[in-house]
């Protein structure tokens, strides 16, 4: 169900720009009141979940651990799985945000005859992750051209490197490809294992849609269906400067690229795409491991009348000792 809905949704956002802009002309609204709202929900929206959870007090250090803790001189200690200062948790959250490290070292459980558990490798999932997530950036990076003028070296380096297999023209971006297959090997695994896709709910199944639909759109416009760029830079430019211009040269498929980006923007604040600022809110990554060496008070503790052992002798010591039990004073 979730799924199904989650596709008309997208299909329903996609309609709604081609009968806007085809239909009834409303170009400047899909132009420039959209995306200036929805970047602007975008900020606010983060901020708000960031302060969210920065209010949120953990007394207790909880880091998620794979390794030795540091104890005893003659215990080798993991450094990195297992940090004990500033540095191992630096390195830590470096390994985990670059490269997923976590995640590669995920493993997978099968119930199978007998009965028995068998353990079996998740690469794939972490390959599918990573790929995703580069290329994404990478295209992000990729498009800040049309907010720079003149274009900054690095942006041209790095459109060099990724078109470095030119394909034809306009040139071929080996990370358009690879999103792509990203994005379809993320959503057929929610639909081919029964287990994940049990769980699956529409806010799993919208994002991959919506962001399937900005990267097929995107695609749509450089390679199939022509729009004028200079129009884009225009239009682009004037948003940035704050002098904002709808070119009449610049086609419906441009919008509706313009548009689904715009709603993933809207939507990021309210979704489990928040994933990106919390892992570096997250106590299970972000705090070092020293429960060994340090003792840890909840601060919220308040005074409780305790009924000690010395206590508990004085008022049953005869009833002990009659009993047989050992007492510490006759």
């Amino acid at each position: 169900m979730g799924l199904i809905f989650s596709f008309f949704a997208v299909i329903t956002l996609v309609a709604i720009v081609f009968i806007g802009v085809k239909a009834a002309q409303l170009r400047y609204l899909f132009g420039i009141v959209i995306p200036y709202a929805a970047f602007l929900t975008f900020i606010i929206g983060v901020i708000y979940r960031v302060l969210q959870w920065g209010r949120i007090p953990v007394p207790f250090r909880i880091p998620t651990t794979g390794g030795q803790e540091k104890s005893l001189p003659w215990i080798k200690w993991n450094k990195i799985d297992n940090p004990f200062n500033s540095l191992g948790v630096i390195i830590r959250m470096a390994l985990e945000v670059l490269l997923f490290r976590s995640l590669f070292r995920n493993t997978k459980v099968d119930l199978r005859e007998g009965p028995k558990i068998a353990y079996g490798s998740t690469k794939w999932l972490w390959l599918g992750g990573l790929v995703f997530h580069w290329t994404f950036l990478i295209i992000l990076t990729r498009h800040l051209r049309f907010f720079f003028e003149p274009i900054p070296g690095f942006i041209r380096i790095l459109e060099s490197l990724d078109g470095f297999f030119q394909v034809g023209a306009p040139v071929l971006y080996l990370t358009d490809l690879a999103f792509l297959g990203a994005v379809t090997f993320l959503f057929l695994r929610r639909v081919i294992v029964p287990q994940l896709k049990y769980i699956s709910l529409a806010a799993d199944y919208f994002p991959l849609f919506l962001i399937g639909a900005i990267g097929f759109s995107g695609v749509l416009m450089r390679y199939f269906l022509k729009t004028d760029v200079v129009g884009i830079k225009e239009l682009t430019m004037g948003l940035i400067t704050f002098s904002p211009v709808v070119p009449k040269t610049v086609g419906t498929i441009f919008y509706i690229h313009l548009f689904l980006v715009s709603a993933l923007f809207a939507y990021f604040p309210l979704s489990k795409l928040m994933h990106m600022a919390g892992v570096f809110l997250s106590p299970t990554r972000n705090l070092a491991n020293t429960n060994r060496a340090e003792m840890h008070v909840n601060p919220w503790n308040y005074p409780v009348k305790v009924h000690t052992y010395e206590e508990y002798e004085n008022d049953f010591r005869e009833k002990m000792k009659a009993a047989g039990l050992p007492v510490e004073k006759e």
